[in-house]
């Protein structure tokens, strides 16, 4: 997820800072649901092989199917990031997730 460990002294509000046996050990800096997606979207082309939006229809319906599935739409201007790597419009990327919803 590319987290960064700090110093517990050097933690932010957003930080999560780990304590053993009663002692701040380290701080957890956790990247931007964003910045995540990003990294998500980088990884699902490294395993296809291509760019995402070389991906055929179905292919891409898949993609939709697993990035809803961890929860990329929760992050703000989710839809567009992922339109933008598929290479599709946001309408067509509402309509694969009704069609998955649809069919549940």
């Amino acid at each position: 997820m590319g987290g960064e460990l700090l110093p517990p002294d050097e933690a932010g509000p957003d930080d999560v800072v780990l304590a053993w046996e009663g002692a701040d050990v380290v701080a957890v800096r956790l990247p931007q649901l964003a910045d995540s997606l990003d990294h998500i979207l980088a990884a699902m082309e490294r395993k296809k092989g291509k760019p995402l939006a070389e991906l055929d229809r179905k292919a891409k319906q898949e993609v939709v199917r697993v990035l809803e599935a961890r929860g990329a739409f929760s992050v703000r201007h989710g839809v567009e990031t992922v339109a933008s790597a598929l290479g599709v419009s946001r309408f067509t990327v509402y309509n694969y997730l009704n069609r998955e919803k649809g069919a549940s």
